[in-house]
Parts: C-alpha cells; structure tokens; sequence
C-alpha cells in the first residue's frame, strides 16, 4: 500500500512538472515568435550602419546564468541586459567593421555602475583611434551622461535641456533616534574608528572619521572625473569645478557659451547631422541605418582564436557575500570557492580573472574565498578586476593576487571587521508589556538572542573574535601586497578608498578594465598570442531560474516604488539580517 502511495504521489508530481513546463515553454515559444513578428530576429549589419550606445539596459558585471534568466517572467518580456566585457567588445570591434561608420552616444537610464560607465569611456577613446566619429545627443544630460559623452567629437544637446552639473555627495540616513523611540539597545562591536556600517544605529551624524574618509573618497571620484572630462573638451579643471560649485550652467546656451556643449539642436537635426556624418543625404526625412549596442553584440561574429586550448578564465564574485551557496545576487564562499577550485584544476586554463564587484559580507565565507585564490596563485597567474566597489570582503578575496587592476572610481579598501546585535529587551517591555524568560543550562546559552544584552564577559569574547578576524585580514593583506602588517594598519581599520588613493597607498596595482585585466593575465601566463576566454558561470535548472526572475521582478517593482528610498531599505534589509563577523564596506556612494 506504501508503495502504491508512493508511486502514486510520484507518477502525479511528474505530470504536474511537465504540465507546468510545458505550459512555460508555450509562452517562451509565444514570446519568440512575437519577438519575429516586431522584428526582434537576427540583425544583420549592412554598410553605413552608425552604432547606437543608449545605456537604457543594464549593463551587468557577470553574464545571466541561465538563458532563462534574460526572460523577465514577472511581466512576461525579455530583459535588456549585456555584460561590460561584451559592450567592450562590441566597441573593439566596430573599430575595425568596415560596416560601422561611426557611433552615436544617446544615454538612457539603465543601472550602469559608474565604473563600469568608465570603462566604456576608455573602449570608446580607443574607438576613436580608428577615425569615424563619435558624437552625442541628449536632451538632459546627468553628469554621470556627460562624462561618458565628453568623450564625444562633438556634444550636442536640446535648445530647451539641460545638464546636471553640481558635484557628488553622499546622504548617509542615521536610525538611532529611532531605535531611542523603540527602546532597542544595538551592541555594536568593530575594530576601526573608520568602520562606519554601524554608525547609523549608535549615531545622529557622521563620526569625524567617517566624515573624513567620505569626503576624501567623493572628492577624490569626482575630481578624476572632472579631470577627465576636462582634457576631453580642452577645458580648465579649476573651471569646471567653479561651474559646478556656482550652478553655472543654469541654461543650455550657457552651456554651449562655456563650451560644455557644442551645439544646440532638435532631435530631427541630429538625425541630419548623423546622415551627413554617414554619407547620406542631410536633407533627408530618413534616419541613418542604425544598430543598437546589443543588437550589435547578438549579430558579431566569434573571433577565430576561441579555438585555442589555451584558455584564460573569468570567475565573478558579483553581489553581497555570504557563508554557503550563491542566491539571487548574493556571493555564495562555497560557490565561487568551488569554481574556483575548478579552473586551478583545469590543465586547459593557464591563468585566472577574479572579477570583483562586492562591497563584502560575511568574513568567513571570504576566507574561503581567499584560500582558494591563494592556492591558484601557487600554480598560475591570477588578476584581479575590480568593478564598481571591491571593499572590505571584495578586497579580501582580492589581496592574494599576483596584480589588481582597478578603474579610478572603484570604492575599495575597507580593511576592517565589526558584529552589529540588538537588544530590544526595554522596547517589548515598555511599548508593547511583553517580556522573556529564559531557562539555561550556563550562563551564555541564549547569547545573542535579541531579549536582552551582552554582558561583560560576553562582550570580551565576541571583541575577541572580532580582533583574531580582523589580526587575519590584516595579515593576508600584508603578504599578498608584500607590505607591513604595521603600513596595512595604517591604512585599514575600515576606511574606504577610491580606486586612485588605492594605487597611491599600493592596495592596487594599477587601472584598467576587464579587458586589460584578461590581457594582463594571459601575458604572465606566457599565451597572449594564443588564447580563448572562457567564463566560470553556473548553469541553472529552469525553474531556479524562474524563481530568481520572479524575485527580480519584483526587486525591481519595489525599487520603482520606493525611488531613492530603495537604498537605504537594502541597507536595512542587509544590516538586519547579518550574522557573525562581517568584512563589509559601509556604504555605497550612488552617482547621479
């Protein structure tokens, strides 16, 4: 009868399976065949195309690790989303496209890293070495637009926009006064006056510490941005850092008057200035033959040395780090420790890319990491890429490599650890009459539980594991940079770096992108001239990969409706649910 029962229940949840599936495989089928019916097919690239760069998609760091995972199966659409070394690539490439005369910069709105925006800069400088032309056409530029557009042959823009031109600043949202009404007591254990994760919760306003290291670290950004921009448009630094600090540029003629922009026109003479730019008639009502950035990389043809058994590897560690295995956009230490374990065991892969984009997590499952990296480096080259923020945890992992690349915005450092507990004994007690008792076999039991608070022997114990962590840290930062332990203090202690302190305190090793961190490491593995990439990501079964789209989905709903709010409830979210000792950067700075 049991085995009946058993059978049964199975042959039943195999039908329903494969009615679900094949119901889902109806509407993917669906969605294809409408893609070909509105002209979502193969692009083909004919003479006189001009590249369009929109940025209104994503632009990730790793590649989705399903190909169901491009299908947004909350509102039942495909998702824009290409990574930065395939838009790298793709501008590569059009260099050298007889078919592509030249590009035309109109950003959008996508979540693009500023570091990532940054690299595209330096694709499109290089782009630009080919000849054809680059020119940008907005009709309100932020500044994070500008500084990819100044990199433009000429920048146009609308008679009646604007650009955005008044510095960077970071908002950091203080709860004690709240916890202060909720009667919750936080126990906040760190090492490093600069480690300010926890400052919202003991604090109404930034420490002297933290204010020093903020504002050291958006200076230094933004004052590579703005030199950049300046020797792209032959204008004075020292001008436009007074252009934004007096909200100079009030209006669009003030802006061609400054030279920020060269010229103003309509969205209808653009598209004769690019047909002029393309060969075609100015007069005509036609816009220009014109393939988008990822049109672009679905219609380029693979490049012939992917043939070779040579191969360089990329593993990312993209998103919060935590003990165990990779979810949604969280660092799984087991995950990428077993990728990484992987390619150090491949006889094909003769040197490794640990792309890094984390502002850290847990500190355990970072050195699970770490130790993986290191076993790597003993037996072939490993670089570090860093993307837009490689802190506290995201350095940890990093430290090991033979050389870490990094853009000059890249947020990192962050050498420092800390446990965040909270007791909300006096709140439940006070607020809402509830109270708890507890019956223990010794008297730590029930420590850490959020009913009362640490006492002091307790408090000695948990400082104790935070310094043995933080002594741990400190020393692979020491051997893997070959500096002191005591020059590393100097400089840790939680504070956050931009990625051009970095270089001048030897946390990095120099700037450059993904793609120059490939090149690096297939150069000290002695096969630049022959060698394949090949990218470590996990292939997911379909229905994980639903079930993460949901959740995506509904990520990106909430991020919608909570607008600028949506920052500080990750924060919250994030901070809340921690446990342990934590190796992670205390905030991120977001560039508007």
């Amino acid at each position: 009868m049991n085995f009946l029962k058993t059978f049964l229940a199975s042959l039943l949840a195999f039908v329903v399976a494969n009615l679900a599936l094949g119901m889902l495989a109806m509407l993917v089928m669906t969605g294809f065949v409408m893609g070909l019916a509105t002209g979502g097919g193969h692009t083909t690239v004919g003479p006189g195309t001009v590249l369009k760069i929109d940025l209104a998609g994503a632009i990730t760091d790793s590649p989705v690790s399903s190909p169901l995972g491009s299908i947004d199966f909350g509102n039942f659409r495909m998702k824009s989303s290409n990574t930065i070394l395939q838009c790298i690539e793709a501008i590569d490439n059009a260099a050298v496209d007889d078919n592509i005369e030249g590009i035309y910069l109109t950003p959008g709105w996508g979540a693009v890293s500023l570091a990532n925006i940054e690299e595209l800069r330096a694709a499109l400088l290089r782009f630009k070495e080919s000849g054809k032309f680059v020119v940008s056409y907005n009709e309100v530029y932020t500044q994070r637009d500008y500084y990819l557009c100044s990199v433009a042959d000429k920048v146009y823009m609308n008679p009646e926009g604007g650009i955005m031109w008044q510095g960077m600043a970071s908002n950091v949202m203080f709860y004690k006064g709240l916890l202060d009404k909720l009667g919750i007591q936080p126990e906040v254990l760190r090492h490093g006056s600069f480690k300010a994760a926890v400052e919202p919760f003991i604090m109404d306003r930034m420490s002297p510490e933290n204010r020093l290291q903020t504002e050291r670290l958006t200076g230094s950004i933004w004052g590579g941005l703005v030199g950049e921009i300046a020797a792209s448009r032959g204008i004075d630094s020292a001008l436009l850092q007074r252009y934004a600090s007096e909200l100079t540029l009030r209006t669009p003629q003030i802006a061609l008057e400054k030279g920020i922009v060269d010229s103003l026109v309509y969205g209808d003479q653009m598209m004769a200035v690019l047909n002029g730019l393309a060969g075609n008639d100015p007069d005509s009502d036609d816009e220009p033959d014109m393939v988008t950035l990822s049109e672009y990389i679905g219609a380029m043809k693979p490049v012939a040395r992917k043939l070779s058994r040579n191969a360089v590897a990329i593993v990312y560690a993209d998103g919060e780090i935590v003990d165990g295995e990779s979810f949604d956009d969280k660092v799984g230490g087991a995950t990428i420790a077993a990728k990484l374990a992987r390619v150090r065991k491949d006889d094909d892969v003769k040197a490794v890319v640990l792309r890094v984009n984390s502002p850290g997590g847990s500190a355990l499952a970072a050195e699970v990491m770490w130790r993986e990296v290191e076993l790597i480096r003993q037996e072939k080259p490993v670089v570090v890429s860093m993307g837009g923020v490689a802190a506290s945890g995201g350095y940890y992992i990093s430290c090991p490599a033979d050389i870490i690349l990094a853009d000059r915005s890249t947020v990192t450092g962050s050498i420092g650890v800390f446990g965040l507990l909270f007791n909300a004994e006096k709140g439940l007690r006070d607020k809402l009459g509830i109270t708890v008792d507890v019956a223990r076999t010794n008297p730590s039991a029930d420590m850490g539980v959020p009913f009362r608070g640490l006492s002091q022997g307790e408090r000695a114990y948990l400082m104790d594991q935070i310094e043995k962590v933080y002594g741990t840290f400190v020393g692979h930062v020491a051997a893997g940079r070959n500096l002191s332990v005591e020059a590393v203090d100097k400089i840790a202690g939680g504070r956050v770096w931009s990625g051009t302190d970095a270089l001048e305190i030897g946390l990095i090793d120099g700037f450059g992108g993904l793609k120059d961190a490939i090149a690096l490491a297939a150069d000290r593995a002695g096969i630049a001239d022959d060698f394949r990439v090949i990218q470590e990501v996990d292939r997911e079964d379909s229905f994980v990969a639903i079930l993460r789209s949901l959740s995506g989905a509904r990520s990106a709903r909430m991020r919608d409706e909570l607008g600028d709010a949506f920052v500080q409830y990750n924060y919250l979210k994030t901070m809340l649910s921690q446990q342990g000792v934590q190796a992670r950067m205390p905030y991120i700075i977001e560039f508007q």
